[in-house]
């Protein structure tokens, strides 16, 4: 560093000192020759080192980019979602390159302890501050590893029911049926229990159908068993059941349980319904309405 100073004597006193230490800053800018030297002395000195860390740091970054690629390469070939695996790669490789960092530092004289200390203590801070955040992705990466649910089923999680649009690392995007757009912490949906009615193929439709107790019951069998025989989309097999359930306070109750298509599932239920309506009704079938009867008595 090049001092410069008010007080003649001190500069004179200074000068001094550095004739008696050998070359100065000043001596070297006013000889070249003096320069040539030092910048000798101290490539001799720290050159093999600033070398070996700079070839270090260039191998390393090939390195760690060489173990990044083959990872993601490794995990897509699994059944692992493309986007998990490059988030995961990209993880290792800032890792690596951190490691690299602290290590090329040490080989040029860096203390590199207190700098990993500080590095840790940060980390943990960071941690702390983000609890929630790096819950919702350890729930992220358990969902797409382990996969109960993928983008278009239907599901009911946290609360929430609707076909899933979009499942990152933090939250999962669910479209109600009214479309409405809703985003989940991955979290909440992992703690709690998952319905995916989209899982299977096939799905049962549960119905209760009340008749009249004046009604014939044998009728009313061959009547349901009828509607499910001419409705198109629901299956032969599995087949369907229809059974008396319950003698009940107004009717006699038949449960009827076709099987279809998970896709179908809304749009059958609802033509089902209407059908039965209509063809109890040309068959003189009756819905009976709850019945009270009332007892009125003479108090004189």
């Amino acid at each position: 560093m090049l001092f410069l100073f008010q007080d003649p004597e001190a500069a004179a006193e200074a000068g001094g000192e550095s004739e008696a230490g050998g070359n100065s800053i000043n001596d070297v800018l006013a000889d070249p020759n003096a320069a040539l030297e030092a910048v000798k002395d101290f490539a001799i000195e720290h050159g093999p080192g600033v070398l070996g860390a700079l070839v270090t740091l260039i191998i390393g970054l090939w390195v760690v980019g060489k173990i990044t690629k083959g990872l993601r390469k490794a995990i897509g070939k699994t059944n692992v979602d493309p986007m998990l695996a490059n988030f995961l790669g990209g993880i290792v490789g800032m890792l690596l390159k951190v490691i690299l960092v602290i290590a090329v530092l040490g080989m040029v004289g860096v203390e590199t302890t207190s700098f990993a200390a500080i590095l840790a203590a940060a980390g943990f801070a960071i941690g702390m501050a983000l609890s929630g955040t790096l819950g919702n992705f350890a729930a992220g990466v358990m969902i797409l590893l382990f996969r109960p649910f993928k983008n278009g089923d239907f599901i009911e999680a946290a609360g929430e029911a609707g076909v899933v649009e979009e499942i990152s690392v933090f939250m999962t995007k669910m479209r109600t049926g009214d479309n409405k757009q809703i985003l989940v912490p991955n979290s909440s949906v992992t703690g709690g229990n998952i319905t995916n009615y989209s899982a299977k193929p096939t799905r049962r439709i549960d119905l209760v159908v009340g008749i009249s107790y004046d009604d014939d019951i044998k009728k009313a069998h061959e009547v349901l068993n009828r509607i499910m025989e001419q409705h198109e989309k629901v299956m032969k097999d599995p087949a369907w059941t229809i059974a008396v359930s319950e003698l009940g306070d107004n009717s006699v109750n038949f449960v009827v349980r076709p099987w279809v298509a998970s896709g179908d599932y809304w749009p059958v239920r609802f033509e089902l319904i209407e059908t039965i309506k209509l063809t109890f009704d040309q068959e003189g079938l009756n819905f009976p309405f709850p019945q009270r009867d009332v007892h009125l008595y003479n108090a004189n």
